[in-house]
């Protein structure tokens, strides 16, 4: 299984921002773990601060793999052009927040992105992206015997 984890503005900066709401990991860090707790996924990582470029890949997605993890970060409330780039996108997708965005500000409630995932997980820090690869295991699984 290949799948693409995809993340969004200032998740780049991850070891300095707010250990309570972000975890204690930077991200080279999940994904390195990531490799080991999954060995037969490969997994490719890009991180953006654009939103064309984010949109630029998840248009390339389908055609190269099997799910995707996305974080959008900010723009998971803001954008509707990478919501409409994951309507357009028919691999499995799972959207993973580290912070818990129930407990966060009024504007963070508004999910746009989500409604064009699979399902979203939200506050769970870095255990967010393990989960978000065993979901898309199980949802490949359940579309290869449709």
């Amino acid at each position: 299984m290949n799948i693409l984890i995809l993340n969004g503005p200032n998740l780049n900066l991850l070891s300095q921002r707010d250990k309570s709401n972000y975890g204690n990991k930077d991200f080279n860090i999940i994904l390195e773990e990531l490799k080991k707790e999954f060995p037969d996924v490969i997994f490719s990582y890009f991180q953006s601060n654009s939103e064309g470029e984010l949109i630029d890949k998840i248009h390339e997605a389908s055609e190269i793999y099997d799910g995707l993890i996305i974080n959008p970060g900010g723009y998971a409330h803001t954008s509707v052009a990478i919501k409409d780039a994951l309507e357009i996108c028919k691999i499995p997708k799972v959207e993973v927040h580290l912070s818990n965005l129930a407990k966060r500000e009024d504007f963070r409630q508004n999910l746009l992105t989500a409604s064009n995932c699979d399902g979203y997980i939200s506050g769970l820090k870095d255990l967010g992206y393990y989960l978000a690869v065993i979901a898309l295991k199980r949802l490949n699984f359940e579309r290869s015997i449709t």
